[in-house]
């Protein structure tokens, strides 16, 4: 009787486990369902208004000639999301890095939990609410639009992310690795610096490129910030065009040409965020097994 009732409770259990393992893969790919269907949309409208013209020029004035809309390419907007998000994790990375440390080393201070709390709203703030506060106290108080300003805008959308995964994955460091190093002799800052920090890096990069592919796709902040630039700018003081932005004035043309160039702008967003992540993790993966 014991070896039958103990062969009917293993195929319970095996029948359950492959019941869940079915379920977990269905969830997924229920999951997946409308990433796939989103990036196969944006490819297949994006794709056709890539070229060499779409990477290599600049706006051109819509002008017709032989029945056809020419508008160049969207080379400005390209450096331009380059400088604006180059700007903001210039500034993002060390402020959130830094206050992420601060509360996993720290959290029992009155000062953690207050800065934890504001935090906390400011990864629920609606970025169109950053973006017209950063036009009130900067575009009006220097009476100009410019890149600096969405930069900052933006660097109040990143250092929430990079603070909270940061200081999430620094808690994931267990213990005994911080009381060995104190144990040598190291000090705290010291310990943290070459002990705890190595240690989740691979985390740490996660939450940058968390906050990066937020910043690279808001328009909000940069409607009301940078406006927009038709030439190709470098100065952070002055007006300059952004992906998502030309994305969006685009699809409010009336010229066919204009709307597949939106389309390909943002799949050329989709790509830069795919090759970033992958990138990075890559070079996190070597880093690691080192």
């Amino acid at each position: 009787m014991q070896p039958a009732r103990t062969m009917k409770r293993y195929r319970s259990r095996t029948m359950i486990n492959r019941f869940m393992l079915i379920l977990t893969i269905g969830s997924t790919g229920v999951a997946l369902i409308p990433l796939v269907l989103i990036l196969s949309y944006v490819f297949q409208q994006g794709i056709g208004a890539w070229g060499v013209e779409f990477f290599t020029e600049t706006y051109r004035p819509v002008t017709l000639g032989e029945g056809t809309v020419q508008v160049g390419g969207v080379l400005h907007a390209i450096v331009g999301t380059m400088i604006i998000v180059g700007v903001a994790l210039l500034i993002a990375v060390p402020l959130g890095i830094m206050a992420g440390i601060y509360l996993a080393e720290y959290p029992g201070n009155r000062s953690s939990t207050i800065i934890r709390f504001c935090t906390d709203v400011l990864t629920a703030m609606p970025s169109i609410v950053v973006g017209v506060t950063a036009y009130i106290l900067i575009v009006q108080r220097t009476q100009q639009f410019s890149a600096l300003a969405g930069s900052i805008a933006l660097v109040v959308l990143m250092v929430p992310i990079i603070t909270r995964t940061t200081e999430e994955m620094l808690r994931l460091v267990p213990d005994a690795s911080r009381e060995a190093a104190v144990a040598l002799g190291a000090p705290k800052w010291w310990t943290t610096l070459t002990v705890v920090i190595p240690m989740a890096f691979s985390g740490i990069v996660t939450g940058i490129l968390l906050a990066l592919a937020r910043a690279a796709g808001e328009t909000a902040p940069l409607l009301v910030t940078v406006l927009g630039n038709n030439n190709l700018a470098y100065s952070i003081f002055e007006p300059m065009q952004a992906l998502p932005l030309l994305a969006y004035r685009y699809t409010e043309q009336p010229f066919t040409e204009m709307n597949d160039q939106a389309w390909g702008a943002a799949l050329l967003l989709v790509v830069i965020v795919l090759i970033t992540n992958i990138s990075v993790r890559l070079a996190t993966r070597k880093r690691l097994s080192r």
